[in-house]
């Protein structure tokens, strides 16, 4: 008769693996091992221990493995069966996946709360659907996604086994719980397309480190998720820069070097379409790698929308009428149904040059861009009807740059406004339209040719 000690204690460790550009599925690498024996529990057969000593001694993970399968199909109902099992389960982790998925579920059956179990079945359920993601399998992602994310589940809701010490069950949880809950973020990002769930699931792994391990918030992989849910922000409707922002910030500040320019550089690009220009920005990334939340009174000042720019020109502008063309273009388009109002009552049937870019032109029409957005996106914001029809040889050829079109203002429509309102400053989805009348092209007066007189050099003798 042999006694037997034997634990249920675990322990993880990640490696530092950095996944820092896009919305993509970290690693870690799991080093599991027992701990000191605590149970007493007793195989009288001499035969069965001797094969169990063979299979718990092996160091080489086939051979352990192989040793491991012929004690379990030898003894189904052993005393030690969970133990053995345990180690097969440590065995095949080693090289082989399937077989690891295979172990670690039939170990389940046997405990139902085995943490160690539902981890790795999850782990390797995630790293298979990264390999059908770059496989563009999409189908297949989303269900071993979904595969992984029922396992978190009932990891997050496992109950300590009556055999392990509550402090055990403690230590395994601050390894297992904030993986479950990134897992099933990217279960809801990548298959559910559940963005609010996602955020919400980042945050409790977040949550949930701050409290107990706060230091894991600095290196990956919970640094890979405190940045994936910054861009997670953004892809929200309407997107949330504020808190994309924080956490692009908090990620940029632990990030490898290598990293930095490019968080910064989106972290920065939608801090100032936001707020309108950088004013504050170091501020924002300093308090955000101070602590891993923002403070519930954070604020970033919106900037001022298109139409209180506009309304706020005509308030400074005491004659409209000297504003540039472009200038009156934007408050058309923008102002208050009010302001615009106001100004096109000074500019209805007056004569205005119009230089731009010919966005289209034929011999009765010429759609030009006049301001710099306009340009920028080749959209007309003018529209020339002419007052004669022009020669073919004398329509301006699309893309040209004309300074010689004047024409005479005859009616405006405004633009919708932005749909964005993440953006303050973003300018209407279309531009405005202005429509002018007679249109004409002025011919360009040609300088005369400059009088050649000979210099005192050259002068005849009287």
């Amino acid at each position: 008769m042999k006694k037997l000690s034997l634990a249920s204690k675990m322990m993880f460790r990640f490696a530092p693996v950095v996944v820092l550009a896009g919305l993509s599925l970290s690693s870690a690498h799991i080093l599991l091992s027992q701990a000191t024996p605590s149970d007493q529990i007793t195989i009288k057969d001499q035969a069965e221990f001797n094969a169990y000593q063979n299979a718990i001694t092996q160091t080489d993970p086939k051979a352990k493995a192989s040793a491991s399968e012929s004690f379990l199909s030898s003894y189904p109902q052993s005393v030690v069966k969970k133990t053995v099992l345990d180690g097969l389960v440590d065995a095949y982790s080693a090289f082989d996946q399937a077989k690891t998925v295979d172990a670690a579920t039939r170990l389940l059956q046997l405990d139902p709360n085995n943490l160690k179990a539902m981890y790795l079945i999850a782990f390797i359920k995630k790293q298979q659907a990264n390999q059908a993601a770059q496989e563009k399998n999409t189908a297949q992602q989303a269900q071993l996604l979904d595969d992984a994310a029922a396992m978190a589940a009932k990891g997050l809701a496992a109950t300590k086994p009556a055999d392990v010490k509550q402090e055990d069950f403690d230590k395994q949880k601050i390894t297992t719980d904030p993986f479950f809950h990134s897992v099933t973020a990217y279960d809801d990002i990548y298959s559910k397309k559940d963005l609010k769930g996602a955020v919400a699931e980042f945050c409790k792994e977040l949550e949930f480190l701050a409290d107990k391990a706060p230091d894991a918030t600095k290196v990956p992989p919970a640094l890979n998720d405190t940045l994936i849910l910054g861009q997670t922000y953004l892809q929200l409707t309407p997107p949330d820069p504020v808190n994309a922002v924080w956490f692009l910030s908090r990620a940029e500040d632990f990030a490898p070097d290598n990293f930095k320019p490019t968080i910064d550089k989106t972290d920065k690009y939608w801090y100032k379409r936001y707020h309108g220009n950088l004013d504050g920005f170091d501020d924002i990334k300093a308090k955000a790698a101070a602590t891993v939340f923002p403070p519930s009174d954070l604020a970033i000042k919106k900037a001022d929308t298109p139409q209180q720019i506009a309304d706020k020109v005509v308030a400074d502008t005491p004659d409209l009428s000297t504003l540039a063309l472009g200038d009156k273009e934007y408050i058309l388009a923008n102002a208050s149904k009010e302001n615009a109002e106001k100004l096109w009552a000074l500019l209805k049937d007056k004569p205005t040059e119009v230089p731009g870019t010919v966005i289209a032109a034929t011999t009765s029409q010429i759609q030009v861009a006049v301001t710099d957005d306009a340009k920028t996106d080749k959209k007309a914001d003018f529209t020339v009807n002419m007052k004669e029809p022009l020669k073919d040889a004398d329509v301006p050829k699309v893309g040209s740059d004309i300074k010689n079109l004047t024409a005479v203002f005859d009616s405006y429509t405004q633009a919708p406004p932005a749909t964005d309102s993440a953006d303050a400053s973003a300018a209407p989805a279309a531009p405005s339209q202005i429509i002018l009348r007679e249109g004409e092209l002025q011919v360009e007066k040609k300088k005369p040719a400059p009088v050649h007189k000979p210099s005192a050099a050259h002068k005849k003798p009287a």
